[in-house]
């Protein structure tokens, strides 16, 4: 261990830090997953304004002992529910520090073999402070004399009772809280103080939950200086993620790159730098393999890998030899369509029949269409044809000891369920369907099973990033046929790309665009009311009220109340939460999600008394019967990010005669119940109101929909259209005109993505590259081109800047000037010259072959 984290760790708490010493007599709470913990203390000193002989202690602490002396440093606290505690910042064990106290204890009977004479003879050799030095370096022992068995009996044993517990009391006085410091210690385990003082920033490129801000205050501790490489190449990596999960792209330019980490770096110390220092630093991360150059794009390797990989594994399907529905001839193939709408009530029109027909015999399809245009029905005339064709059973208790043979899956619970629903087969997440079953943070490195069947179906493809769409083409083995679905004038991913756009935009695979609306005639005006919305217009009969929706125009600042009225009507006319479902886009503010919430909760399910049982957490105030939104992925729950549930239970510790340690929640979602600890609740939040991207793959009896300019950052056409079609049956809007007005002018700005470039790229290498836009040599979207890409990029080869050469033009580019080979920090910042050189020369299935 590095003896300067102990030195800083010395006084973690200050020195105003009120303290107790004291030996644990009882254990209350000790969390499973993280080393917080709640203990009685038996108190032998202190400097409280304290008049008992216990005191309840909480923090983060490795494993305590009963028989041993510790000091707690922290601060006094008023618990409202469990009285006075210690809150402790920190500990450490009350080791003796006296040349008798140090010789007692190495000679003790956690130490056999080790006699007091041995004892003796090490603390007059290394002094009082033995303990320390042989944890940091063993190697003082060796002039000693001692047996080998001597040594690795001491060291071992002061490893086990110190290693750990140095290792949470230095996490401790770096200020990380119990889940971090536990996702701290996993990934290092008893290399983690070294790792932190030898690269704190190495923590945000690792833990999830740790910024670059975070890294950087422990680096100013550690008196890193600003301009070290180490802070440089981190501040590269945080803004390079964090302009990916901002705009959802795939890659960036050296210009906004360079420019927005300058301004991080220089913020958050306060410090001017050399730009030329940071886009050497820029090369660096290159040749680390970390980022990836190709022409003017900066790409995060692993989402360059992910487009690169998904290209690679579709046309590994596409060039199976097997070859789906060969065998069946059409007549064949109308003969079983005719039984299945015999079977069915319904008859195919022509359009349905060719994607019917199409999907039987394709590899890969990519199938397509708004709300009422007949993807539900395609797909389940799908199931049913190819059961049909290949004789196989739909009878899923005739498969316990071989796969089903058609794998029905959606992003999120919900979509699965209403998938599971319409088929009358089991559907799954993708997550569940891949065996996703921990809590993995990266994809990448995530174990999944191999997939077994002869047809996948997958819906809401929108919703799907390109690094989850990676990982399951990844698992589907050649044979299978997949049909992808979704509607492409949805929201994209949350996560960056936006796969089934750049699937569609290529012109080499095979889809199917739905465009007959066959649900007009049911006198639905909200299907009508999408369509003009995605065809960029708001219909003449807007704002007049019809039977399935209406319109009420109101300020931001009148939203609350509104919905307050629109709300408690519905609730008295016999709706339920679970029908009503309120969507904004945005958290805060007047007419914000989260004030929503707390109006619809006063409404749907009020405090009724005092005795009304609730907790707090985070400003929010959960109750029995509160509808909740989860709001990340838990596999080993099966619950997944979107899924909404209600609380049926709260078990609270403080109650008398309680068995459980700490405050509990118990959640029912749709396919399962959830007991949550207090440690857990950051998952959830309340569901009366949601966002609009949490809303995807739903649909909702009951929407009401407010937009205002308060949103105005988010007001866009694929926004407004996503929203409106989660209503099923009832839609309400609410608001300024003028903010709908906006959404349905306001294109979507496409992601910069090259997923279409690489596909085009493995599929038709052949095929001529057309012209970039001379306008823009920096291409925003795929479909804007429709183009073969430039020659693909290798990985980083570790050149230097002086080794730095012009980017690749344009096919059709001017001739350039005579190249300046001097990598200028004018020429970096005007995308003048690419960073990342070294990058030429080696083919994607060349690069696919080394992973």
């Amino acid at each position: 261990m590095a003896t300067e984290s102990l030195d800083l760790l010395a006084t973690p708490g200050g020195p105003q830090a009120d303290y107790v010493v004291g030996t644990v007599s009882a254990v209350f709470f000790a969390s499973n997953d993280s080393f917080y913990k709640v203990m009685l203390v038996k108190i032998s000193e202190t400097s409280l304004d304290w008049h008992e002989d216990e005191i309840v202690v909480t923090g983060n602490f490795a494993d305590i002992k009963d028989d041993v002396t510790y000091r707690f440093t922290g601060k006094r606290v008023e618990h409202p529910k469990y009285g006075v505690q210690f809150q402790a910042d920190n500990y450490q064990n009350e080791t003796p520090t006296s040349r008798s106290g140090v010789i007692a204890y190495l000679s003790g009977e956690d130490f056999p073999g080790l006699g007091k004479k041995t004892a003796t003879k090490i603390v007059d050799a290394l002094g009082t402070d033995a303990i320390d030095q042989i944890l940091n370096d063993h190697s003082v022992l060796d002039g000693l004399g001692l047996s080998p068995k001597v040594t690795s009996t001491l060291v071992s044993q002061l490893q086990t009772n110190n290693g750990m517990e140095q290792i949470i009391i230095g996490l401790n006085g770096y200020g990380f809280g119990s889940t971090l410091a536990a996702a701290i210690y996993n990934r290092y385990q008893e290399k983690t103080l070294d790792v932190i003082h030898d690269n704190p920033y190495q923590l945000a490129e690792d833990i999830t939950g740790v910024s670059f801000k975070r890294a950087d205050q422990i680096a100013t501790q550690l008196g890193y200086a600003p301009d070290r490489p180490e802070r440089m190449r981190a501040g590269l990596l945080q803004t390079l993620r964090d302009l990916s999960v901002a705009n959802g792209d795939t890659y960036t330019t050296a210009k906004p790159l360079l420019t927005q980490t300058l301004s991080l770096l220089e913020n958050s110390r306060n410090v001017r730098l050399n730009p030329q220092d940071l886009a050497a630093q820029l090369l660096e991360l290159a040749k680390q393999q970390k980022v990836v150059g190709d022409e003017q794009r900066i790409y995060l390797k692993p989402l360059y890998d992910a487009e690169w990989q998904i290209a690679e594994h579709l046309n590994r399907l596409l060039q199976s030899e097997q070859e789906p529905g060969a065998k069946f001839n059409d007549d064949a193939i109308h003969k079983q369509l005719r039984i299945v709408e015999k079977q069915a009530d319904i008859v195919y029109d022509d359009s349905q029949t060719t994607a019917l027909t199409a999907a039987i015999r394709a590899k890969v399809l990519l199938l397509t269409g708004g709300p009422g245009t007949g993807k539900t029905t395609i797909i389940r005339g799908l199931v049913q044809l190819y059961a049909r064709l290949h004789e196989v059973s739909l009878d899923i208790n005739q498969y316990k000891d071989k796969p089903f043979p058609i794998l029905l899956a959606a992003p999120t619970g919900r979509a699965a369920k209403r998938m599971s629903e319409t088929t009358g087969l089991p559907a799954s997440t993708i997550h569940r369907l891949l065996g996703l079953t921990g809590r993995e943070d990266n994809l990448d490195t995530a174990t999944t099973k191999d997939l077994e069947g002869g047809l996948l179906i997958v819906d809401e493809v929108s919703m799907v990033d390109v690094s989850l769409m990676k990982v399951l083409l990844r698992a589907v083995p050649a044979g299978m046929q997949v049909i992808l679905v979704g509607d492409k004038d949805q929201l994209p991913s949350v996560g960056p790309g936006q796969v089934f756009h750049d699937l569609l935009a290529s012109r080499h695979l095979n889809k199917i665009q739905l465009d007959t609306i066959y649900r007009q005639g049911d006198g639905s005006s909200i299907i009508p009311l999408a369509h003009a919305i995605k065809d960029g217009r708001l219909p003449a009969d807007f704002t007049q009220n019809q039977p399935d929706r209406s319109f009420i125009a109101c300020h931001a600042n009148q939203v609350g109340a509104v919905i307050d009225q629109i709300v408690a009507k519905a609730h008295l006319k016999g709706f339920t939460a679970s029908d009503i479902q309120v969507l904004a886009p945005m958290y805060r503010g007047t007419a914000g999600i989260d004030r929503l919430n707390e109006i619809l909760q006063g409404i749907l399910n009020p405090k009724k008394s005092e005795r009304t049982k609730e907790v707090e957490f985070r400003n929010q105030h959960f109750r029995i019967g509160d509808k909740v939104l989860h709001l990340v992925n838990s596999p080993e729950n099966n619950v997944f990010n979107g899924d909404i549930g209600t609380i049926t239970g709260i078990d609270l510790a403080s109650t008398p005669h309680s068995k459980v340690k700490s405050d509990q929640l118990t959640i029912a979602f749709e396919q399962t119940e959830v007991t949550y600890s207090r440690n857990d609740w950051n998952r959830l939040t309340l569901a009366y109101c949601m966002s609009i991207h949490k809303s995807q793959g739903s649909e909702f009896k009951l929407v009401i929909l407010p937009m205002v300019s308060q949103y105005s950052r988010m007001l866009q056409r694929n926004l407004l259209y996503t929203a409106v079609t989660r209503a099923a049956d009832m839609l309400i809007l609410l608001g300024e005109p003028q903010a709908f007005e906006a959404c349905v002018q306001n294109l979507s700005v496409n992601r910069h993505t090259t997923l279409t470039r690489r596909i085009q790229a493995v599929l038709a290498p052949d095929e001529a590259p057309a012209k970039s836009d001379s306008k823009d040599q920096t291409v925003k979207t795929d479909e804007t081109e429709q183009a073969a890409p430039e020659a693909p990029a290798a990985q980083p080869t570790g050149a230097t800047p002086a080794q730095a050469v012009p980017t690749t033009p344009a096919p059709d580019a001017t001739p350039a000037q005579p190249a300046d080979h001097r990598l200028t920090t004018a020429l970096v910042l005007d995308g003048g010259i690419d960073p990342m050189i070294g990058m030429q020369g080696v083919t994607p299935q060349q690069f696919m072959a080394t992973q």
